[in-house]
């Protein structure tokens, strides 16, 4: 990855933030959420948080950084 993910509260959101989580997800609420600011400072990037903790932490992804994750994870 060429920049580590930034650490922001996810409390902050701006309006309109929708967060998804994955169909794989059961109800025990295991797994991570995802959302794609379009609106200031987050525009453009990938928001990851922890689905137990929706009021927690988000890290920050630029797309390509999301793409390379993903790439060495598979």
């Amino acid at each position: 990855m060429s920049a580590l993910p930034r650490n922001v509260p996810s409390v902050i959101e701006p309006p309109g933030v929708q967060w998804l989580r994955s169909s794989y997800s059961t109800g025990a609420n295991n797994c991570v959420e995802t959302a794609r600011p379009d609106t200031g400072f987050r525009a453009g990037l990938l928001a990851v948080r922890d689905s137990k903790n929706a009021a927690g932490p988000a890290l920050l992804f630029s797309p390509e950084s999301w793409k390379g994750f993903l790439t060495a994870f598979r």
